[in-house]
């Protein structure tokens, strides 16, 4: 999922690290800016999902993970 969602254009990813979506967190912290992407870190997830729908316009393909499910 995680460099498909590079591969797909994802320029934005905003998530706070809580098991188990730190994995992607962690990833997307180190990956998205290199690629020229925004990495931002919430103070909670619901915060996050916040900031991705916020930014979603302008940013374009944005996303966020949770302890749940990655969303896109």
């Amino acid at each position: 999922m995680r460099e498909g969602a590079l591969a797909a254009g994802c320029m934005l990813f905003a998530g706070y690290p809580i098991t188990p979506a730190t994995e992607i967190d962690e990833f997307m912290a180190g990956r998205l800016p290199r690629a020229g992407g925004i990495y931002i870190q919430g103070e909670d997830e619901l915060a996050s999902l916040g900031m991705v729908l916020g930014a979603r316009p302008p940013a374009g393909k944005a996303m966020t993970a949770t302890s749940e499910t990655a969303f896109v």
